[in-house]
């Protein structure tokens, strides 16, 4: 017999993968059965999309403390306005003094016509209001914006609720309806 037919000389065979060999062939195998599953398919999408993870560098996917979270949302819907003046409904003590907020709050602000409406809990206390507006109106500007208020719309008190009872008549107003 020759060498090539004995079983312990191996001379006829390809030698066995070792080392570097075997892990080529493994990572190979690897790749193949990933392709198959479409593993690789799905990591490309989202490498187009904009990566796996944001990395080193801060982007739109990563988290946001409360604050600029919430001023990127007022910014995006166009609620910076609105959202100003109810934090000046909040702080009006401070704004116009103690005594003032005492006796007169804001009611509410159109945003559209520019205009803070305020009650006063007596017609004395609007009067006074009427005469420090000019410079509310101001006041507010500087903290707000320019152009944030337009008008203070001062109100009075409103006069008591008038019902139907056994001495009115149907359809009276009370007793400006016999003067008009």
């Amino acid at each position: 017999m020759t060498e090539q037919g004995t079983p312990g000389s191996g001379a006829g065979k390809a030698p066995e993968p070792s080392g570097v060999d075997l892990a080529r062939v493994a990572l190979r195998a690897a790749r193949e059965a990933a392709r198959a599953r479409g593993d690789a398919a799905q990591q490309r999408k989202q490498v187009r999309r904009g990566g796996l993870r944001s990395g080193a560098r801060a982007d739109r996917r990563d988290p946001m403390a409360l604050g600029p979270a919430i001023s990127r949302l007022l910014s995006e819907r166009g609620w910076e306005a609105p959202a100003a003046v109810g934090g000046v409904m909040g702080r009006w003590p401070e704004i116009v003094g103690e005594d003032v907020a005492k006796h007169c709050e804001p009611e509410r602000y159109d945003e559209d016509e520019r205009v803070l409406v305020v009650r006063c809990d007596s017609t004395a206390w609007a009067t006074n209001l009427r005469l420090l507006a000019p410079t509310l109106v101001a006041r507010l500007n500087e903290d707000l914006g320019h152009g944030t208020v337009r008008l203070i719309k001062v109100v009075g008190p409103g006069g008591p609720v008038r019902r139907f009872g056994p001495l009115r008549a149907p359809g009276s107003t009370g007793p400006g309806d016999t003067y008009g």
